[in-house]
């Protein structure tokens, strides 16, 4: 029986640190996934991009394919760029097939990670009563309200589940409230405590940009203003990936399509609606391998060289 593959769809990362996080999660997946052929490949940032990875699976004989967003909200990522990359890469090959799962979304493994967030940074505070402590959560930001929205209903089941005072939202960028938009108004509510969770898998410039800015807030504020880590690798992220994976194999992994601003007319994108799916990382094609990747090439001197030049 052929072995079928796993192909973890990364967007990529500025930082050293956010790209070998996102490794170390390929290799507890690997570890998690043993009667699978792992693999994984980017958007842009970091090789090898998804026709890239794909060749790499092909050539270990794969001809079916599971391919795993790792993305938390539907935004264009989701919704586009990748969609619109795995099917270019379908039409290269008669004898492969590709099949998409869901991004984790909203999930009771997210809300449960993000719960045990907001417990570990609690345990290191004095400790005070919740209706006294503000909760935001930070989401990436999309110009896609469907994904926007994501935010917010986890933001809601937070803070209601937990017994905040208050519950706000903001975004690290693209979308309104921007962090220090959403500190601005945070700050007029006088709350003693402002507990920050960032929806991200990993730290990154976006990331490191976000906690400065509190760091910043907090350091001018009477009030304490704290956040917690990112997601990480903790078991919760496997599970909610066990969960998509279980989807995309059993053919029940859907996309929401019922708010979606390039499916229905959403008040504000009316002219979205009906828009060709295309991808915008095209900047890319072309750029398949970092040398010491490629497949079936040894390293040598010539190699190192185009390594160094970038081409």
């Amino acid at each position: 029986m052929t072995k079928k593959g796993i192909l973890l769809c990364g967007h990529g990362s500025r930082t050293q640190s956010g790209t070998d996080a996102f490794k170390g999660l390929v290799a507890l997946l690997k570890e998690r996934y043993t009667d699978y052929e792992v693999d994984y490949g980017f958007l842009e940032f970091n090789h090898p991009v998804y026709e890239a990875a794909v060749e790499r699976m092909y050539e270990r004989g794969i001809r079916e394919i599971y391919a795993l967003p790792v993305i938390l909200f539907a935004g264009s990522h989701a919704k586009n760029d990748i969609p619109y990359e795995m099917n270019t890469i379908q039409g290269y090959y008669e004898d492969l097939t590709i099949k998409m799962g869901k991004h984790l979304g909203v999930n009771t493994f997210l809300v449960d990670l993000a719960k045990k967030r907001i417990l570990e940074r609690e345990k290191e505070l004095p400790e005070i009563d919740r209706k006294d402590t503000c909760l935001v959560v930070i989401g990436r930001g999309t110009t896609d309200p469907d994904a926007n929205s994501d935010v917010h209903k986890l933001a809601c089941m937070l803070g209601e589940g937990l017994g905040f005072g208050f519950t706000t939202v903001a975004y690290s960028g693209t979308a309104y409230p921007t962090v220090s938009e959403s500190l601005n108004l945070i700050g007029k509510m006088e709350f003693k405590r402002t507990i920050a969770v960032p929806f991200f898998f990993f730290t990154g410039i976006l990331l490191q940009r976000v906690f400065k800015q509190i760091d910043e807030y907090n350091e001018q504020s009477e009030n304490e203003y704290v956040y917690t880590d990112s997601f990480g690798t903790d078991e919760l992220i496997l599970k909610a990936f066990d969960e998509r994976l279980d989807e995309v194999i059993n053919g029940t992994a859907n996309m929401n399509c019922q708010l979606c601003k390039y499916r229905k007319q959403i008040v504000g994108f009316e002219e979205e609606q009906g828009k060709e799916q295309i991808g915008h990382h095209l900047n890319v094609k072309g750029i398949l391998f970092e040398e010491d990747e490629k497949v079936g090439e040894k390293k040598g001197l010539g190699q190192k060289i185009k390594s160094i030049l970038g081409i």
